[in-house]
């Protein structure tokens, strides 16, 4: 059974008790994903799959047959970072990092959830344009927690980027 992860596909564990988590980090050694409160609760171990958000400690890594997951590693790197990641170098969106590539990983989805025109319960309207605003990222963002408080430093590191696609 293949599954994709960073555009490179692998075959799955054959033990079908396997996280996705654990499947990435221990048995492919990406070690961006985090295991933060193994209980879907925190947010470290958000993952992308086909483009959703998801919690990769609460997945079976068999549950993913065929499907495309991107980590963080995914989604840039040190030399190239994708526009969030260096939004969150810019504006300081971290202290100890440990939920940063969860964070990015979340708003890279969130982004694109509002691009889409999917509303959220901080939304002004269920139809037509979602808008880009502080109180749409943190409703948005509220399952990734940071539990160092760069809370206004991550909103502005989003608002950024999303300022960046609109002027596009």
């Amino acid at each position: 059974m293949p599954i994709t992860i960073n555009s490179q596909t692998y075959d799955l564990p054959e033990d079908n008790r396997v996280t996705l988590l654990d499947f990435l980090r221990h048995d492919l050694g990406l070690p961006g994903t985090k295991k933060g409160c193994d209980h879907g609760q925190c947010g470290a171990c958000t993952v992308l799959v086909d483009g959703m958000r998801i919690n990769s400690c609460l997945s079976l890594a068999a549950m993913h047959d065929g499907d495309h997951i991107t980590t963080i590693e995914g989604l840039g790197t040190p030399a190239a970072p994708s526009k969030l990641q260096q939004a969150f170098v810019e504006h300081d969106g971290y202290q100890c990092g440990y939920c940063t590539p969860g964070q990015i990983c979340s708003a890279t989805a969130m982004l694109q959830e509002i691009a889409n025109g999917w509303p959220s319960d901080a939304s002004d309207s269920l139809e037509g344009p979602m808008v880009v605003s502080g109180a749409e990222i943190r409703e948005r963002m509220s399952g990734n927690l940071c539990r160092c408080g760069a809370y206004a430093n991550i909103v502005a590191a989003i608002e950024d980027v999303a300022a960046a696609e609109d002027a596009a």
